[in-house]
C-alpha cells in the first residue's frame, strides 16, 4: 500500500502563507514531482493561487496554496429573558 503525499504537502503549504510551486515543494519534502502533481490535483483544499514566470521567461509555474479551515464558531450564549425557570 502506497503512503499518501497529501499530509506532508498540506503541512508544508500551511507553513508557507504565500504558497509554493511544485519544484519548491519537491525540494522541501524530497517527494517526486509527478507524485506531488497527482496529489495536489486530488486535494480538495489545494488551489492554484497565481502563476509565476521564470527569470528567462521560458516557464510558467503554478503557485499552490491550501485553505486553512477556520475553527468552529462558538455557540451563542443563551439570554436570560426572565420568563424561564
Amino acid at each position: 500500500m502506497k503512503k499518501s503525499n497529501q499530509t506532508p504537502l498540506r503541512s508544508v503549504l500551511r507553513m508557507c502563507d504565500d504558497g509554493l510551486t511544485v519544484n519548491q515543494l519537491a525540494n522541501l519534502t524530497g517527494l517526486d514531482v509527478d507524485g506531488i502533481n497527482r496529489s495536489l490535483k486530488c486535494m480538495p483544499d489545494a488551489y492554484i493561487d497565481r502563476w509565476e514566470i521564470s527569470e528567462r521567461r521560458r516557464y510558467i509555474s503554478a503557485v499552490w496554496c491550501v485553505v486553512v479551515p477556520p475553527e468552529n464558531c462558538p455557540k451563542p450564549e443563551r439570554k436570560n429573558d426572565g420568563n424561564r425557570n
